[in-house]
């Protein structure tokens, strides 16, 4: 689990491809401090497990259902990447629950300042991700806990606004028009969304909510 809190920017330094299937290498510092084997670091917001580290980087495999799920695979070398470990369980808890499960990815539309702010407008490219998306809540860009400034159904668009510190601190930076991120919903959304989805679909059609004129019967009336 993360929090959506970018330690640092690190480097991808090195891809190997098979098909489907990654192996990334990133330069980093901060991540690396008290890094073990199998420990989980999000990239981009992706949880992926270290398999080796040394000489001030970290290696991850990315698996094809990852890979067809995110934009790791448009990563090249020299490009930046947002590095978060896991959280510590007495750490303090400063974004929102992220798993590092990227649900889709968004394209940027576009890139307006507003004062000290940079305003982003997205779009995501899988339709059902607008469902999850609420203003003033909580999304993950990139690996980055944002909070939703405003949601167009029509355009299908949604955007948030982001903060110098914010912006200077993550790869966020060299995002421009056209760029992709990686979009993960609302965890507390995702849940109510699919337990609502199960329990209408398991619902005798007769049994469905709302008052009818058997229900008045039953009751007396």
């Amino acid at each position: 689990m993360f929090t959506g809190l970018i330690e640092e920017v690190g480097r991808l330094s090195r891809v190997e491809s098979r098909g489907e299937a990654l192996l990334l290498t990133v330069s980093a510092r901060k991540v690396l401090e008290d890094v073990k084997l199998g420990d989980s670091i999000a990239v981009n917001g992706v949880c992926l497990t270290v398999v080796s580290f040394g000489g001030g980087s970290f290696s991850a495999d990315v698996m094809p259902e990852t890979y067809r799920h995110t934009n790791l695979k448009h990563l090249k070398p020299g490009e930046p990447v947002n590095l978060e470990r896991a959280m510590l369980a007495g750490g303090r808890f400063g974004g929102h629950i992220v798993q590092g499960h990227v649900d889709g990815t968004a394209t940027i539309v576009s890139r307006t300042p507003e004062a000290n702010a940079v305003v982003f407008r997205l779009r995501p490219e899988q339709a059902h991700l607008m469902r999850l998306v609420v203003p003033q809540g909580s999304i993950t860009l990139d690996g980055i806990s944002l909070t939703v400034v405003s949601v167009d159904r029509t355009s299908g668009t949604l955007t948030v606004s982001i903060i110098p510190h914010t912006l200077g601190e993550t790869a966020l930076a060299h995002k421009q028009p056209g760029d992709t991120v990686n979009v993960e919903n609302d965890i507390l959304g995702k849940y109510i969304d699919h337990l609502l989805h199960e329990r209408h679909q398991s619902q005798p059609a007769a049994a469905a909510p709302g008052l009818t004129e058997a229900k008045l019967r039953e009751f007396g009336f």
